[in-house]
């Protein structure tokens, strides 16, 4: 049994959900791994970020959105509104501030003690319920998922631009 590890690195660009088609990386991953049959495991570190598989969609907003991610924004945002406002959600309460105001990189999360800038717990729970991983079946040294089949990073955390990770786990013969 073989393991392989990589990382990718992505950058959010805030103001809405970012996706990311992270098909062609794996595909690569997979094939730099040398591993022919096993499973693929795709994982998020961040709290605010989803792994998932759906449909590749050929028609996109003005904005570069698919279709269908405008949808999913859409379906989520019924359950949980965007994050506006102190009273909107218990999240993050007074104790949660206070950490973050005690870490030695503060003014990333905090530019000018803007509290404003934790205003993200919807970010949070659609994360929680899209996922943090996908698991894909690896065979004969691809990725194995159909013809429209896609892998799907997506930052949920609208509040501003940052850089994210994408874990990649490759087992198998």
């Amino acid at each position: 049994m073989k393991m392989y590890k990589e990382q990718i690195e992505l950058e959010s660009h805030g103001g809405r959900p970012t996706y990311f088609d992270i098909t062609p990386q794996l595909k690569k991953i997979i094939q730099e791994s040398g591993i022919k049959d096993g499973i693929c495991a795709v994982s998020s570190p961040h709290t605010t970020c989803a792994v998932f598989f759906e449909e590749f969609v050929h028609d996109y907003t003005e904005e570069g959105d698919e279709f269908l991610q405008v949808d999913l924004n859409n379906g989520l945002n019924k359950i949980f509104p965007r994050h506006e406002t102190a009273e909107q959600y218990l999240y993050p309460g007074e104790e949660h501030y206070r950490e973050v105001e005690s870490w030695p990189n503060a003014e990333t999360y905090l530019p000018g003690g803007d509290r404003t800038q934790l205003f993200n717990c919807d970010a949070h729970l659609k994360a929680t319920i899209i996922g943090s991983s996908e698991v894909f079946d690896v065979e004969n040294g691809n990725l194995g998922v159909g013809v429209t089949g896609y892998a799907y990073f997506v930052d949920f955390d609208c509040s501003r631009p940052r850089p994210r990770k994408c874990k990649v786990c490759i087992i198998g013969e």
